[in-house]
């Protein structure tokens, strides 16, 4: 990575660079923002800075991406990068051989290692185990052990601790304590989508650095710059469908490079359409009970998501055409005639209810509720608000 690779947020980069020009680099930070506005990518260039040997390397462009160091940090293998996120205490048990083997640490370190997998893929992506009490004491205990260690010459320990705000009191505590006296060697980036929640004097010992949401224009044109193969009408519907969260937008991204003879997205918005036919056609009904049968049983988590923001976007684009017949801005500009024929056909829909419950059937797939239930459910209810007269 490098600092070009950072999409929008010029301000904070050319924040840090300074800082990192001239030598005043604070020893510790809080990064806070939106979920997917790009605060851990910041943190992983900046260890990567720290810790890159590449000549081509700078403070102002950013690490070179390709060297030994760069590539474990990207592993997060790198022995000066500590990456702390909410895990399983059955992670944490002192080093009893006989513990380690049993079945308990096996799974959870599954487990582990999968968002870990899950975040190589996804530098947006925020990784905490389900069963997590949060960033528990032993990790921090592990950290100050770690922190007495010196790096090699010329580089820093680099300590970013993930959804900070989750620190239990006595684990926050603890990195109160290295923040007051941080040794010199270490730098320490605290990350947090609710900073509010953190302890006032934690804060007060960080230098903050806010980061705000990537705009529709900053993804677009990043997308344009970076990956040129993506066009309308995917790009649009990537654009439109993250509404500046670049989790999802790099969700849709490894959906389309998984299937590079198609694109994925386009094909789920089209089955998303399909069954939205088959629910609102009377005689076609049986086939969208099927359809969300089958959807529930044969699509991820990830794309059952995708499928309802699809069916989101196209709604919030048949109601800009209702209010305004030559609205332009559409997400899916490439099916117009589809959309103006939805306005003709269903003219007094409750789009606040339709959003209301699509919002809703997403948050519930998110939170691991039983896909079939919530298509089910989702598809009992569409039909009535769609129809209203």
């Amino acid at each position: 990575m490098s600092w070009n690779n950072i999409i929008g947020q010029k301000q904070q980069i050319r924040t840090l660079r300074k800082a990192l020009e001239t030598g005043r680099f604070a020893h510790a930070y809080l990064f806070t923002g939106p979920e997917g506005s790009g605060k851990e990518s910041a943190a992983f260039e900046i260890a990567s800075i720290f810790n890159c040997r590449s000549a081509n390397a700078s403070k102002n462009d950013g690490a070179c991406g390709m060297c030994p160091d760069c590539l474990q940090i990207q592993s997060f293998m790198h022995p000066n990068v500590e990456y702390i996120f909410p895990v399983e205490s059955a992670l944490l048990d002192p080093g009893d051989s006989a513990k380690k083997e049993n079945k308990r640490f096996s799974e959870a370190k599954e487990r582990y290692d999968a968002l870990l997998e899950q975040k190589k893929q996804n530098p947006y992506f925020s990784p905490a185990m389900a069963r997590s009490m949060g960033i528990l004491t032993e990790q921090i205990i592990t950290l100050q052990h770690k922190a007495s260690f010196m790096p090699r010459e010329g580089s820093k320990k680099i300590f970013i601790i993930s959804q900070a705000e989750r620190l239990h009191l006595s684990a926050a505590n603890k990195i109160l304590k290295l923040l007051e006296e941080p040794p010199a060697h270490v730098v320490f980036i605290l990350v947090s989508s609710r900073p509010e929640a953190l302890l006032p004097t934690i804060r007060s010992r960080c230098q903050a650095i806010k980061f705000s949401r990537v705009t529709a224009g900053e993804l677009r044109l990043w997308l344009q710059e970076h990956r040129p193969e993506i066009i309308d009408p995917e790009l649009s519907f990537i654009v439109s469908f993250s509404r500046g969260n670049l989790r999802l937008a790099w969700e849709l991204i490894n959906s389309r490079d998984s299937n590079p003879s198609e694109t994925a997205t386009i094909l789920l918005r089209n089955k998303a359409l399909d069954y939205l036919r088959q629910a609102l056609t009377p005689s076609r009904f049986h086939e969208a009970i099927t359809a969300c049968e089958q959807n529930a049983k044969n699509l991820s988590r990830s794309e059952l998501t995708l499928f309802l923001a699809a069916l989101l976007l196209f709604f919030q684009d048949v109601n800009h055409r209702r209010i305004k017949p030559d609205f332009q801005e559409l997400n899916n500009p490439d099916i117009s005639d589809a959309i103006d024929r939805f306005v003709k056909n269903f003219p007094n829909p409750d789009f606040f209810q339709i959003s209301t419950i699509t919002e809703d059937a997403i948050r519930s797939i998110e939170r691991n509720a039983s896909p079939l239930l919530v298509m089910a459910s989702y598809t009992a209810n569409i039909r009535g608000l769609l129809q209203r007269v």
